[in-house]
């Protein structure tokens, strides 16, 4: 990356100028850049002056003017300036602006990626019980967590997705005596769903498509509960019409874990705690069996096994934790949860390191609740489902690009509101249609090009230096540090954010720098071809780049869009 070139040169220049006697010879700190909030400070600036004063003794704008005598000579660099308190600032050289144009298209859809790194990840997410259709909470998990895969993929990690499938505990038995008493009520039978059941009118759905397909043949006497194998049966309609909806959304996962496999023979459960036995982190007290959490910093101590014999939610995290970490040996663990786990974050990391592992390795991003409004108004619950809102349902009305787009705008921590108006809107003022917009004009140009016999074949990239066209350069370099800060804080926020500065860059562009000749009413512009072809590149390289976010974010990159309802005219 280009910021790692420069941080070079820098770090260069310190030490010739410590070779060359004008600093004392002193340790270096790393050489870190920033990009100045305002853009006449340069693209980069250092404060690498400012952190050796105490080691040189010396003042820190003397100290940053020695540095930049010392710059060694690079074609990347086009100037470096000094300025107070102490900061190196340093701009990118016009021509070597240019030419990246050049580069961007070679690499085409793997621009910005990295090389291979030697680092197998895994990332959960959404894994939502499947006692219930998914609402536009889990929806908000599932983009979080499918375009941090796509992001560290990108960045040269190899990646695995995965659900967890909670198919094992008390939430399943109460699903399964709900489901059989709709199944019952559908031929005839008077009973009562659970009290603690599951109201939703999906249950309904599940139990007519089960009746469909083998009609009676789970009834039993009156009174007498739910066969063996009817409650799984119902569980994996469920997991079906899960899989669907995030394939809708544009999800796709590499692993559906099973939780119940945890407990199939001397499975990882049996294995896990063996391996906390060993350890010494299991105790029994009170009839119950405890893992001692507090003896790797936890406050409490928590129960494994309750005194039924039934194992706990935690004992199964803890069993499906020994298998990422220890049998499947994954080098990072990232957890995408909802906010209402937060206090579980903590004594499964102390969890993680009883077994073994690094709990540095470990990740649990939380991600905050979701507000779908209308109008301003909250939107009602869906009855299909009780008391959630159905992801699918908000799929169905605004479309998978609006829903990934808007889930992704706000950081993980904080609350989202999910505007159904303002994502169906068509103009600028919704800012998915407007990212998209201005791909699909970038076809627009190239497609007319080939219509007149223009094509970027032979384009002179040393042509490009208005001051719209090094901006729109400028802005498409950002991608590669951006996925690369993606990759190592986990905010893929920002991509959006990106892509819509990205989208206002080209159409300043668009709007500054004419790209084909055109005549009209009103003006009539000459391009000559050779500036056009080149031009053409830089259309091109933008496409390259903006796409590439598009769908790392799993947003399509349209090449046709309506016009505008702000009345836009394309008059290319």
């Amino acid at each position: 990356m280009i910021r790692d070139t420069l941080a070079q040169l820098v770090r260069q220049a310190a030490i010739d100028a410590m070779a060359a006697g004008v600093l004392p010879d002193v340790p270096l700190p790393d050489v870190t850049l920033e990009r100045p909030r305002q853009p006449e400070h340069g693209d980069y600036a250092s404060n690498l002056a400012m952190r050796l004063v105490r080691a040189t003794g010396g003042k820190p704008v003397e100290i940053a003017q020695k540095l930049r005598a010392h710059l060694p000579p690079s074609p990347v660099l086009g100037e470096a300036t000094v300025a107070p308190p102490g900061f190196l600032n340093l701009r990118l050289s016009e021509s070597w602006l240019a030419g990246q144009v050049d580069d961007i298209l070679a690499q085409g859809t793997a621009f910005a990626g990295q090389p291979p790194a030697n680092e197998r990840v895994q990332i959960e997410f959404v894994s939502a019980n499947p006692t219930g259709p998914l609402t536009v909470g889990n929806g908000r998990g599932a983009v979080i967590g499918s375009t941090l895969a796509a992001v560290m993929e990108a960045c040269g990690r190899t990646v695995q997705r995965e659900y967890y499938v909670n198919d094992a505990g008390t939430q399943i038995e109460v699903f399964t005596r709900t489901l059989y008493a709709r199944y019952q009520q559908l031929f005839g039978r008077e009973v009562e769903i659970p009290a603690d059941g599951y109201p939703g009118e999906y249950m309904v759905d599940v139990a007519q498509t089960m009746r469909a397909a083998e009609g009676e043949r789970w009834l039993r006497p009156p009174g007498e509960p739910a066969p063996e194998g009817f409650g799984e049966l119902g569980i994996d309609i469920m997991v079906e019409g899960i899989r669907r909806d995030l394939v809708a959304l544009g999800v796709t996962y590499d692993v559906w874990f099973r939780e119940r496999s945890l407990y199939a023979g001397e499975g990882r459960y049996e294995q896990a705690m063996a391996r906390l036995r060993e350890r010494g982190y299991v105790a029994e007290k009170e009839g119950a069996v405890w893992f001692t959490s507090t003896d790797v910093g936890e406050d409490k101590d928590n129960v494994l096994v309750r005194s039924t014999g039934a194992p706990t939610y935690f004992a199964s995290d803890i069993a499906y934790h020994y298998d990422k970490f220890i049998e499947r040996g994954f080098d990072r663990v990232i957890d995408v949860w909802g906010a209402d786990h937060h206090g579980h974050v903590s004594r499964l990391k102390a969890a993680v390191q009883a077994l073994g592992g690094d709990p540095e390795m470990l990740t649990v991003l939380l991600y905050q609740l979701v507000t779908v409004r209308r109008g301003g108004e909250v939107v009602r619950l869906s009855k299909r489902a009780g008391e959630i809102i159905l992801l699918r349902d908000l799929i169905d009305e605004v479309g998978a690009d609006a829903c990934r787009f808007f889930f992704l705008q706000r950081s993980a921590d904080s609350t989202l509101d999910f505007d159904i108006d303002l994502a169906k809107t068509q103009s600028d003022k919704n800012p998915v249609f407007y990212v998209q917009y201005a791909h699909a004009r970038i076809c627009a140009i190239l497609s007319r090009a080939a219509e007149r016999g223009l094509t970027q074949d032979g384009g002179d990239v040393a042509l490009l230096t208005h001051p719209a066209e090094l901006a729109l350069i400028r802005k498409m370099l950002v991608l590669p540090e951006l996925l690369d800060q993606v990759s190592r804080t986990l905010e893929p926020h920002h991509l959006p954010y990106y892509a819509a500065d990205l989208a206002t860059a080209f159409h300043a562009f668009y709007h500054d720098v004419p790209v084909l000749s055109r005549s009209g009413k009103k003006v009539t512009v000459d391009v000559p071809a050779s500036l056009s072809r080149a031009r053409l590149k830089l259309v091109a390289a933008t496409r390259v780049a903006l796409a590439r976010t598009l769908h790392l974010m799993g947003v399509s990159a349209p090449e046709q869009m309506a016009r505008r309802e702000d009345g836009d005219e394309d008059d290319e």
